[in-house]
């Protein structure tokens, strides 16, 4: 699931986005603090969830809902927000939920749980035949030139390319809007797929996902470093880019490395 937040209070964004992390397998793509970016955004970018604060600018969010619930294929809805008055409103445009600010972490966690639910339930039909198509395609060892996990080799994308590269070779993966950048020693690649899409290709002993914008090699890294709200930044052989680990992914990080 892609998700939007459209707050315009820093502290409360980054609350909403950590919750969201840290409970469920939703990917957050993007941020607004304007209701009218958030609707220029979506004509042209479709998203699985919005969660929704009602006091922006320029286009509050009960205007802001209104208008995508005309939309054919609407997103859910979660409003974020303060105000309990706007709550009957809220469901009469057929909002998922209604959360209250301060936030409840039960009750975030709960929402998300029953959000993720309904998205299985409400798909399942339409993506049934994508799947059995899929089935078949990797039972013939065709899914469009990507392997599955069992293998040690990935196709990556270059210049209109395509470059056999064995999973080792690459060191990490970030996420750039609806594309993924996929990092080797030498070189840079552009896989037309998500983050979590191209993460499902890897083998799960080799790589991890650090962050919601990260993939990383575990063999790769020459230094965990310390950082702040008892976080990490990874420091890797040959590179020097540093990739961090959020704060819902050090637990099973540590684990993982032993720590």
């Amino acid at each position: 699931m892609r998700a939007i937040i459209v707050e315009d209070e820093i502290p409360a964004r980054e609350e909403l986005e950590y919750l969201v992390e840290a409970y469920s397998e939703i990917e957050v793509t993007h941020f607004f603090d304007d209701g009218l970016d958030v609707l220029k955004f979506l004509q042209e970018h479709e998203t699985d969830v919005i969660f929704l604060d009602i006091n922006i600018p320029s286009l509050n969010g009960m205007l802001l809902a209104s208008t995508i619930s005309k939309f054919t294929k609407r997103p859910y809805i979660v409003f974020t927000t303060a105000y309990k008055e706007h709550a009957a409103q809220a469901f009469e445009l057929e909002a998922f939920d209604y959360i209250l600010k301060p936030y409840d972490e039960k009750r975030i966690a709960a929402m998300l749980s029953r959000l993720e639910s309904a998205f299985k339930r409400d798909h399942a039909e339409t993506t049934l035949p994508d799947r059995k198509l899929k089935s078949h395609q990797n039972s013939q060892g065709q899914q469009s030139g990507i392997p599955s996990k069992a293998t040690s080799r990935v196709n990556l994308k270059k210049n209109d390319k395509i470059i056999v590269t064995d999973v080792n070779d690459i060191y990490y993966a970030i996420a750039s809007e609806k594309v993924t950048l996929v990092y080797t020693q030498q070189e840079e690649y552009t896989m037309p797929m998500s983050i979590s899409e191209f993460d499902s290709l890897l083998p799960e002993d080799l790589f991890f996902r650090c962050h919601r914008s990260y993939t990383v090699n575990l063999t790769k890294i020459r230094e965990i470093v310390p950082w702040f709200n008892q976080t990490y930044m990874l420091r890797l052989k040959d590179l020097t880019e540093e990739i961090p680990v959020s704060r819902s992914k050090v637990k099973v990080f540590r684990q993982i490395m032993h720590l």
